[in-house]
């Protein structure tokens, strides 16, 4: 089957159509490095790693590109905060992204290109667009005609009449207000490089415009980001290319946001939530299951009492894949093929929900088996849902998630030390058959939040779903 997508700019789902055949290109504006990042910027990450994975099951090969803005108004104005220099901050911050990535199992990028380290393609670029009539210097910044591009705002569906275009301080010399910065005259004391129209930083918009086209050419596949990114710093993207005279991205894909009471999560609203703190609360392939499963086009309203449900919903999912492995006295390997169903559902437009739903049907089906002592089926189960949660990235056996504690190994190894004294005066009480000292002892653990199960191998703890 046909993978499908929903493309912004077309405000449909489109069949996928790859511009080479088994290849696949995307590019995904990544960290803007001013703050360290809530769990709302690791969201995309998820969401785009999983789409990966799904294109890499199908058989493409992915070069998956994801920048680093670590240039911006905000950065330097952090830094004249801190009294810190701004490359300081920007590494700092990359590092946390990053680290941040990499807890909740995405896969890296085929490429991560810093802006500041790309600004000669930036000055190509504007000089292209100067000699082709669509920008313009004035006193030291370059600035985009908006005029002199017809099909600007098609992306966000707005009319030009009515536009504001955001604007930071010192951007002079104006035609129109509604003009673009390409590039930002020096001012004192801020960081600069210099061009053919004088010392300067670059405009946002410049920056991802030249690195997709260094790395992905002069037309590429999917071109991938927050729905807050459409406007303005997308429709810019797509204005500086297509002037410049790339073809560009054939596809735009957006993710939605996480939301605290109905506001979308963000640094400058105060209401975001560290993914440094959030991997010290919740093991981080709990926070994967919460913050992937989501379709990606629907809002997360962030709450303690949702991460509870889908800490539960993976818990089951765990403690079956537990099960089998005992049964099996080793690794069951994942299936070849994921079943039908699930990739029918990844296949329409990145179905997450529609697909998890054949997991935990499997997982059940996997459950009945083990209840009438079916190991064959149990295992073919297994395989099948080790094969599904290997496509988003949550598979418990998988090399990354391997040793992984309930809140972190060596809590997990000092609970579980605690808990084995405690299952050890249990089986000696059922040794000497005082039945209601082992039952008061189980009954007291699960108060405490355990679940106890008898398995062939012994007794064996869990947290109570």
């Amino acid at each position: 089957m046909t993978i499908r997508l929903y493309d912004t700019n077309a405000r449909q789902i489109r069949d996928f159509a790859p511009l080479t055949a088994g290849r696949v290109s995307i590019y995904l504006c990544g960290a803007t490095v001013q703050a360290a990042p809530h769990i709302g910027h690791i969201r995309s990450g998820l969401n785009f790693d999983i789409m990966r994975r799904w294109f890499e099951y199908r058989g493409y090969d992915v070069t998956f590109v994801r920048n680093v803005t670590d240039i911006d108004d905000k950065i330097i104005a952090k830094s004249a905060d801190q009294g810190r220099p701004w490359w300081a901050i920007g590494y700092e911050n990359e590092r946390a992204f990053n680290d941040g990535y990499t807890a909740l199992g995405c896969l890296p990028p085929t490429y991560e290109p810093r802006a500041t380290g790309h600004v000669p393609e930036m000055i190509e670029m504007m000089r292209g667009l100067i000699e082709r009539g669509h920008a313009y210097e004035a006193d030291g910044n370059v600035y985009f005609d908006v005029r002199s591009y017809p099909d600007y705002l098609q992306l966000s569906n707005q009319e030009l009449d009515n536009l504001r275009q955001p604007e930071g301080e010192g951007e002079t010399g104006k035609r129109d207000q509604r003009d673009f910065a390409l590039w930002k005259a020096v001012k004192p004391g801020e960081p600069s490089w210099e061009t053919p129209w004088g010392r300067g930083r670059p405009g946002w918009h410049l920056e991802c415009s030249a690195m997709a086209h260094k790395y992905l050419g002069e037309s590429f596949d999917i071109h991938g980001g927050g729905l807050d990114l459409i406007f303005p710093h997308h429709e810019n993207e797509i204005a500086q290319a297509k002037a410049f005279g790339d073809d560009f991205a054939q596809y735009w894909v957006h993710n939605a946001w996480v939301t605290i009471a109905g506001e979308k999560m963000a640094k400058s609203l105060g209401n975001s939530v560290l993914v440094s703190e959030m991997v010290k609360r919740w093991r981080p392939i709990v926070l994967r299951y919460y913050l992937g499963t989501p379709h990606y086009r629907s809002m997360i309203e962030y709450s303690e009492e949702a991460l509870r449900e889908a800490e539960s919903a993976f818990v089951r999912i765990e403690g079956f894949v537990q099960r089998v492995v005992e049964l099996a006295g080793g690794a069951v390997e994942p299936s070849a093929e994921v079943p039908p169903a699930f990739a029918e559902a990844m296949d329409d437009d990145l179905g997450v929900p529609q697909a998890l739903a054949v997991v935990h049907t499997t997982v059940r089906q996997g459950n009945s088996a083990l209840a009438a002592d079916d190991k064959e089926a149990a295992v073919a189960r297994l395989a099948e849902v080790r094969a599904m949660l290997g496509v988003l990235g949550l598979d418990p056996l998988a090399a990354h998630w391997s040793g992984e504690g309930e809140k972190g190994e060596d809590l997990h190894g000092v609970v579980d030390a605690l808990v084995r004294l405690v299952l050890d005066q249990r089986e000696s009480a059922r040794g000497r058959k005082d039945w209601a000292t082992a039952d008061a002892i189980r009954d007291q653990l699960n108060q405490s939040g355990l679940a106890i199960e008898d398995s062939p191998s012994g007794p064996r703890w869990t947290l109570r779903s």
